[in-house]
């Protein structure tokens, strides 16, 4: 059986972001990994900037200090695009009310509901609670009324309420137009 070829690709592999990155997030300042590398300032400031490449040797250190993997620069990110009106349908109850999931089903970190609410629609008749930690609900077209036990709030277009996500609460659109909101659940809402 022969082997097909592979020629190698002439696209230069940016990795320099994701070093800097990760010694940022470390609090760390190019001097001191410089110091901790034996690597100079001037070399790893162009290797940031992607404007020059290690050598494996440097690169094993330099992911060494920086306490990450050298495979980790590599990977592609994991990204998840949905287009207007792709998302997919949900229900988490209320009447009136059609949900999309904006975000991967797999997405654990933070999930983003789009809801259009009928005139007159409503949450559940019983104040509710969500499983996460942070309830954001953002306004983008219209007015709704936030219920939560010893709060309401009446939100118009561009408002935003932040509240603990296992606070009770329900809503209401009391207009004889739709709503159009944004729910966001950080972490994603347990199932």
């Amino acid at each position: 059986m022969k082997a097909l070829p592979v020629e190698p690709s002439n696209v230069p592999v940016a990795i320099g972001s994701r070093i800097r990155a990760a010694r940022q997030s470390q609090r760390l300042t190019i001097e001191q990994v410089a110091d901790a590398t034996g690597l100079t300032k001037g070399f790893l400031s162009r290797v940031e900037r992607d404007l020059t490449s290690p050598s494996v040797a440097s690169l094993v250190t330099l992911c060494q200090v920086l306490s990450i993997s050298i495979g980790d620069l590599f990977v592609a990110p994991e990204t998840h695009l949905t287009k207007r009106n792709d998302g997919p349908r949900i229900s988490l109850g209320g009447q009136g009310i059609v949900e999309r999931l904006l975000t991967a089903r797999s997405e654990r970190r933070v999930q983003i509901i789009q809801a259009v609410i009928e005139p007159h629609g409503r949450g559940e008749s019983e104040l509710y609670a969500v499983d996460c930690d942070v309830d954001v609900l953002h306004v983008i077209k219209g007015s709704i009324k936030l219920i939560l036990t010893n709060e309401e709030y009446d939100l118009e277009t561009g408002d935003t309420v932040t509240f603990p996500g296992r606070e009770p609460h329900t809503w209401v659109n009391p207009t004889d137009k739709p709503v159009e909101v944004l729910w966001v659940l950080v972490p994603a809402a347990s199932r």
